[in-house]
């Protein structure tokens, strides 16, 4: 099932069960994929699954920067609620693979490649890891590896 039919039927689910949280993080994820839509209107081609992918993990880095800063504020019960709705967005991501995961995998990237230069590495991870991994945790484990 595509992702959009996917949130259209949890969110009935959620409506039914009244679970606010739920509803609040799946209407706030449509409203992102139809924005991301209409700006996305003037390109020839249509958005994909990998493209509502990548909408989802802005949304749950935006959450995941807004409980940083509810915590800087000293407002647990607001980064309470966005944790919440990072559980909820969560599920719709593919798993994601574990540091140790994304190790064995940079380093068959730098085998690979040949080469131990920061910015061929991180560009062909960033690419091969796309959606798998934390972009954050891709960054250090290349840092890491390539220092």
């Amino acid at each position: 099932m595509e992702l959009k039919e996917q949130l259209s039927e949890d969110l009935k689910t959620a409506m039914r069960a009244k679970d606010e949280n739920r509803i609040r993080a799946i209407r706030m994820l449509k409203a992102a994929i139809s924005n991301f839509e209409l700006a996305r209107a003037k390109d020839a081609r249509p958005p994909t699954e990998a493209d509502y992918l990548g909408v989802v993990e802005k949304q749950i880095k935006q959450r995941r920067d807004s409980v940083e800063l509810y915590k800087q504020g000293n407002r647990p019960e607001l980064a309470a609620i966005e944790n919440a709705e990072i559980a909820v967005l969560a599920a719709y991501l593919p798993s994601q693979l574990s540091r140790d995961e994304v190790k064995t995998e940079v380093q068959g990237i730098i085998a690979a490649l040949g080469t131990k230069e920061f910015p061929k590495v991180m560009r062909e991870a960033a690419t091969k890891l796309k959606g798998r991994a934390d972009g954050k945790m891709v960054n250090e484990v290349v840092k890491e590896l390539t220092a």
